[in-house]
């Protein structure tokens, strides 16, 4: 889903820049880590809660989905 019409962000993009990243980076953190800045400000809601819903998850936490280093680790190691 797209959050950020401006810059053309998917909510997907904005989670795999937050990675495993322990912290709660600023939604201008977000947007300098992925090389744009915001324009209209209107998806700074919603980066806002994406790094809310991230920040509360355990680092260690795996969902099964796929989506962490240990889930990844044969596609890492290609």
């Amino acid at each position: 889903m797209i959050v950020c019409s401006c810059n053309v962000l998917s909510d997907g993009q904005v989670r795999e820049a937050l990675g495993g990243r322990s912290d709660r980076p600023s939604v201008g953190a977000i947007f300098r880590h992925m090389g744009c800045e915001p324009r209209c400000g209107r998806c700074a809601r919603n980066i806002s809660a994406i790094v809310d819903q991230h920040a509360a998850v355990p680092s260690d936490h795996c969902s099964g989905a796929g989506e962490c280093d240990n889930c990844r680790a044969d596609e890492l190691a290609a």
